[in-house]
This record gives structure tokens, sequence and C-alpha cells, in this order.
């Protein structure tokens, strides 16, 4: 999926928050895809129109972008474009909360990209979630996931320690990544976006898309910390990382990671 990405270089219209639009629009331009940045609801349905796929980030929302964000998945719907959904601090006020319900219900997410927080949150679960950090609480997030995905008739794909990808009946776990991602702003954001670029060179299935999607996002974060665990200079080999990458070195640490000799 990778090398065919690279190649099709996929337009992603992304309607997302102010403070991680511009790492958004690098990490896509680095994984080798094309990002759109526009929220205008008078040119909302046209990007979504152009685009490959949609990614929606509720992160920074007011009801203009809410509008947007539903003008453009409803044309992604129209289009048999897939639109994936990053409801980033849902549970930490109503507005958002009525929000991501909102586009649940009236537009056709492909996949659900989000915290063990957020889906708690979505799924109604007791949970003590910190503002837009996925907080703690003893929610079997594997059930939780499942049943979402059930429920919603769509992807959960859920970023973590583990990270976990379910369509409710299947289920893909991924144990790559580091903490120092944590502490960059946006990676959970960007990996949304890189998750929809993914859907686009894979629509037969989503499931395996997002899962890898994710595994290649993971690692690539892993990689990029050893060459610094501080959150600056993290980002910049971060994104380093994600454009050296290829299959191949994806390929290696998952053969190192379960043993398989080359």
């Amino acid at each position: 999926m990778l090398g065919k990405l690279r190649s099709e270089k996929p337009i992603i219209h992304c309607i997302t928050n102010h403070v991680v639009s511009n790492f958004q629009a690098n990490g896509l331009l680095a994984l080798g895809a094309s990002p759109i940045m526009g929220e205008a609801p008078e040119e909302a349905a046209e990007l979504a129109a152009l685009a490959d796929a949609v990614s929606l980030n509720i992160g920074t929302l007011n009801s203009q972008s809410l509008n947007s964000m539903l003008i453009a998945g409803k044309k992604a719907n129209a289009l048999g474009v897939p639109v994936v959904l990053d409801p980033v601090g849902v549970g930490a006020t109503a507005f958002r909360a009525a929000a991501a319900n909102k586009i649940l219900t009236e537009v056709n997410v492909a996949v659900l990209r989000c915290n063990a927080g957020e889906l708690a949150a979505i799924a109604g679960a007791d949970w003590q979630a910190k503002g837009v950090d996925a907080g703690e609480g003893e929610a079997d997030i594997h059930e939780l996931a499942r049943n979402t995905a059930k429920r919603l008739k769509l992807i959960v794909a859920v970023s973590g320690e583990l990270d976990i990808i379910t369509d409710g009946k299947r289920l893909a776990e991924i144990p790559f990544g580091h903490r120092v991602m944590a502490s960059v702003t946006g990676t959970g954001c960007l990996l949304s976006s890189v998750v929809a670029a993914f859907l686009t060179v894979h629509p037969e299935d989503s499931f395996e898309a997002a899962a890898a999607a994710m595994r290649y996002y993971a690692i690539a974060g892993e990689q990029a910390s050893a060459h610094s665990e501080l959150p600056g200079d993290f980002q910049t080999a971060f994104l380093n990382q994600m454009n050296a990458m290829g299959q191949n070195d994806i390929d290696d640490v998952i053969r190192q990671k379960e043993g398989v000799p080359r």
C-alpha cells in the first residue's frame, strides 16, 4: 500500500484544527500524499470533490467549521470518497460531543480515529479524560472498540501504548511506537489524515488499510525516537523518517519484533 500511495499521491482534504494544520500538511507531504487544507463552507463541497479522501478533525471546532465538515462529508459520501473522523477532545464539552454525534449521524464515516478517552466518550463509558488527552479509566478498550465499530458500522482505530484497530469482528494490535510521540502536539491528528491517505489505495478493505497506516506510522515514530527523544528534535526526525521509510524497512522491523529471521 505504501508504494502505491506514493505513486498515486492521493489528495487529502483536511478540515482540521488550527493548532496542527502545518504539521498535518507537512506530514502528508512527507508520506507522499497531497494535502488540501480548506474549511470555508463556500468551498467545502468543491474541495471534497477534488479529493481522494476527507479527514475531519474537531480540535478547534466552531459552528462554521462544523458546517463545513458536514458539507464536505456529505459530498464525499455522494462521490464514494472515504471520510475519517478524529473526534479530538469529544468528551471535554457538550458542544464537541453534539458535533461528533451530528457528524456520525449525518455522514457515512469510514474510520473513527481516536484515543481511548475519546472512544470512551463516544461509547458512553466511565472514563476520566484530561481535556484532549486520553486520560484513564477501567473500561476494556478492546470491547469498547469492537462494540462501537459494530454499533456505528465503521472501523475504529484507537491510538495509545498499544494501537487497536477493529471493524467489530476482526481486531489488530500494533505494538510499535514510542512515548515521545505523545509529547508532540498533533501526532494523533496527523495520524488520522495518514489513515485517510491509506484508505485511498486499498478501498476494498478499510480495516486492512487502517491497520497498515497505523503500523507505518507507529514504526516511523519508533525509528525516529532513536535520533532524539526531545520533542522539538523528534518532530523533525519523525517527518524525515516518514519520508525515508519504505516497505522493506517496515517489514524488517516487524520481523525483528516477531523474532523471525531474515
